[in-house]
């Protein structure tokens, strides 16, 4: 009786498993692929064969491997050929656009600066961003960053007045306190030093900063308290550069592999830490919510727009949660890297290096900055903003229409994946002119918008209506922190750095950034 209803079962579901091979093998990594690149040949975006299953994922590995000994010099910015050796390779052997595969899915590689700005500076929400990697979604949540429609314009409305000039004018008193402590750390240290002049390894220490600012600016606590916000969301980072790659079998992040099961543990540590740190910050609502980040957020979540109080807050708990692990990663994360790349250049570049600290004791002598003085650093502007067009911190954007659509002279698909290299284009001789590839700050000197031979050019923040809101905050952190540098400190490169921009998710000096620190005062 039990093995006829067990084989009742088994022809019962026969037909469903036949039906889901078909669907999903036969049709999704057969037939689909070989459709998708034959539409593409015929309107001329060629690219690598598609290989079953794999696309072209294990090209990319192998190429990305072969790139890793590359070393370059000092004066050499092109790196695209140790960061993104694929697209260098697929660019100069196809043309522009082109088509490669993640798995079965194709993606379409652009670097037209027309096509950028019909994809970017849409209002009409045409475009959304892709599905983000589930180890992604762990570190940095699904805040402003991620959410789309509906969802977008309700997270903005409650996070946009974190970011008013009169907070982040507030913010830079903060800002400016963090530097100190780490200056005076670095002053005692050159005291105790024969020399006076002290090695540090500045990368590492960057990111301990920004992370310390974005604790107190966004939640009023020190890096200390933040620490383990700090130190998961990093492991988080670690695993997901470990997984980018790999392809997304359905089901498999349920799996409790180790490196699951590590995720896991991660993604419910952050959660627990965020999720009580605001449940405080709401109980305490009779006294106020606070003026940093937070409670900014909080109190614009229980305020209507005419000003009258709502029992249902405009974001829930979960959602501010995802908000905040957007703020603590994108808070310290880029504005690390853009400090790290910008002392980088000013060690290789000395002239530059003086030019800026005249202009600092022009504007702010020997004291501590404020935001107005920090607004008349022209200069310094012009290099921060060079230093995030050579080496901005993010390497590629991903979008995909939410219908089909006309891209260019493009026919494109529905959810077909589209890639924006940035180092590519921030290179790209026709708009940037023939010394692209050159650290050149004085490109800037009229302003961002007549910098190039597009107003729309500079993707460092990117534009349009998805450009970076914290932009204002992350500059004026740089600048504070590089202003209170150069009162203090010159320096050079130590002898043992090694050029060698590394795609970590983010764009870093894969052996870091050692430099000599030699007091001014000594």
């Amino acid at each position: 009786m039990a093995s006829s209803v067990l084989l009742a079962v088994l022809a019962a579901l026969l037909p469903l498993a036949v039906s889901w091979l078909w669907s999903y093998v036969v049709v999704r990594l057969v037939w689909r692929p070989r459709a998708v690149a034959r539409f593409f040949r015929e309107q001329g975006v060629r690219g690598p064969p598609y290989r079953f299953l794999r696309g072209s994922t294990e090209d990319i590995r192998r190429m990305k491997a072969e790139a890793e000994g590359v070393e370059l010099d000092v004066h050499d910015h092109d790196y695209l050929r140790r960061i993104l050796p694929h697209f260098v390779k697929w660019k100069d052997q196809y043309g522009g656009p082109f088509v490669y595969w993640f798995g079965p899915q194709p993606r379409i590689c652009i670097y037209d600066y027309e096509m950028v700005k019909q994809i970017l500076a849409n209002k009409s929400g045409h475009f959304m961003k892709n599905d983000a990697h589930p180890a992604v979604l762990a570190m940095i949540g699904k805040g402003l960053i991620m959410v789309e429609g509906k969802d977008w314009v309700r997270h903005h409305r409650v996070v946009n007045p974190a970011f008013a000039m009169d907070k982040l004018k507030m913010m830079t008193k903060t800002m400016v306190s963090c530097a100190e402590c780490l200056i005076k750390k670095w002053e005692d240290q050159a005291t105790n030093s024969k020399s006076s002049a002290i090695e540090i390894e500045f990368s590492k220490q960057f990111q301990e900063l920004t992370a310390d600012v974005i604790c107190r600016t966004a939640f009023g606590s020190s890096y200390k308290e933040g620490e383990e916000v700090f130190h998961a969301q990093k492991q988080l980072q670690a695993i997901t550069v470990a997984t980018l790659l790999n392809l997304q079998t359905p089901g498999f992040k349920h799996l409790p592999t180790k490196r699951n099961r590590c995720q896991w543990m991660l993604e419910k540590k952050l959660q627990n830490m965020l999720s009580e740190m605001i449940r405080c910050r709401v109980a305490s609502k009779e006294s106020g919510f606070g003026d940093d980040l937070l409670g900014v957020m909080i109190e614009a979540c229980f305020t209507k727009e005419q000003g009258e109080k709502q029992d249902e807050m405009i974001l829930s708990i979960d959602e501010i949660v995802d908000e905040c692990k957007t703020f603590f990663f994108a808070g310290h994360e880029t504005t690390s890297h853009l400090l790290t790349w910008t002392m980088f250049l000013l060690s290789v570049y000395p002239e530059w290096h003086e030019r800026l600290r005249e202009e600092v004791l022009r504007e702010c002598g020997k004291i501590n900055p404020n935001a107005d003085m920090l607004s008349k650093l022209k200069e310094m502007t012009m290099v921060l903003l060079e230093a995030l067009r050579l080496y901005g911190p993010i390497i590629v954007m991903l979008r995909k229409p939410i219908s089909d659509i006309k891209l260019g002279s493009l026919n494109l698909p529905k959810d077909n994946e589209i890639v924006i290299p940035l180092p590519i284009l921030h290179r790209d001789k026709e708009v940037w002119g023939d010394r692209a590839n050159e650290f050149d700050p004085m490109r800037f000197e009229n302003g961002i918008t007549k910098a190039a031979k597009i107003p729309h050019a500079h993707l460092g923040f990117s534009i349009g209506p998805r450009s970076c809101i914290g932009q204002n905050f992350a500059m004026l952190e740089a600048k504070s922190m590089m202003a209170m540098m150069l009162q203090k400190f010159s320096f050079t490169l130590s002898p043992k750095y090694v050029h060698a921009p590394a795609d970590l998710l983010t764009l870093q000096p894969k052996f870091g950034l050692p430099i000599i620190l030699s007091p001014l005062d000594v």
